[in-house]
């Protein structure tokens, strides 16, 4: 698919360095150089013009953990660290639990054009190295919460090469951050594209069917395999489209086409609230935020992207 990369957290050519990773001299002196994205449980923070950085020395990072070498834009250093542990002043708004948290979160040593908010409400406001930079940051240290300890023996784990592997210090295991990789299907049957929506989505949304990898199994196996479970659709043709980094916490979305061989839907309850199928001049309306029952999938997701371009028969 030649527009590919354009999907949101698409690739920016973001320069990595990796060879750099595990020289500490350079580390420091980057560092000290460089610049800091502080991101708060899961929240980058932001500016109204974009991404919110602030210099190594900035006490918004005194409550951070060991710093996250992303990478060069341009010449610039940039790092990410976890601020996690600070707690907001009393009075701030609390975080909301549902489909998106549209909270945000101040804190007192930054201006108040300075707030942690949720990636997938901001993401669209991002250059595209920025938002390559933000989904880096978000995977990476969420990664670092969750996988303290050594899947090994157990004992605490310790970030080694600027953030990007954990060593174990009793057994000597190493531990890199992890990617789940998940299939997301464009399914059409003629002029008609198959969408569904989850029990705990918000009212009328809908999207393409989507599920995890399993292991063993070829993205081609597993887009079958999904839609058949969920939906009870037998599919025929397979063809991989694009892919979207998805740090929600930490999946790679491997955007496909397929082309079903029946049209009989039988729901999975567990999985779907309902499921139908919409045709390209309905999918036009819902799009466009005017279709009476359905809504879109949320702009910035690959969802979106696959039926934006499949409607500009632009899936090449």
């Amino acid at each position: 698919m030649r527009l590919a990369e354009t999907v949101t957290f698409g690739g920016s050519g973001l320069n990595r360095a990796a060879e750099l990773r595990g020289d500490a001299v350079a580390q420091a002196d980057m560092l000290a150089r460089g610049r800091v994205l502080p991101v708060w449980r899961g929240k980058p923070l932001m500016q109204a013009d974009g991404l919110g950085w602030v210099g190594s020395d900035s006490v918004v990072l005194h409550h951070a953990g060991a710093p996250v070498f992303l990478g060069f834009d341009a010449d610039q250093p940039c790092f990410a660290a976890d601020i996690s542990d600070w707690l907001p002043e009393a009075g701030a708004e609390a975080v909301q639990a549902g489909f998106m948290d549209t909270s945000v979160q101040r804190h007192p040593g930054l201006p108040d054009s300075f707030a942690f908010a949720e990636l997938r409400a901001a993401m669209l406001r991002l250059t595209a190295r920025e938002a390559e930079l933000a989904a880096t940051a978000k995977a990476v240290l969420q990664w670092h919460r969750s996988h303290g300890f050594c899947a090994v023996c157990g004992a605490a784990s310790a970030p080694v090469m600027a953030g990007w592997q954990r060593s174990c210090p009793a057994c000597g295991a190493q531990h890199f951050p992890r990617t789940d990789p998940v299939v997301i299907m464009l399914v059409t049957h003629g002029n008609r594209a198959l969408l569904g929506r989850s029990p705990v989505w918000p009212e009328g949304m809908y999207s393409c069917l989507a599920g995890f990898v399993e292991p063993g199994e070829t993205v081609e196996a597993a887009v079958r395999r999904e839609v058949w479970e969920e939906a009870g659709i037998r599919l025929g043709a397979v063809r991989y489209l694009s892919s979207q980094p998805w740090p929600f916490p930490a999946s790679l979305m491997l955007g496909c086409a397929a082309e079903a061989e029946t049209e009989a839907i039988t729901l999975d309850p567990a999985e779907l609230e309902h499921a139908l199928w919409v045709t390209r001049e309905d999918m036009v309306s819902v799009m466009a935020g005017t279709h009476p029952q359905i809504k879109p999938a949320r702009k910035g997701a690959i969802a979106h992207f696959l039926i934006q371009n499949w409607l500009a028969d632009r899936l090449d």
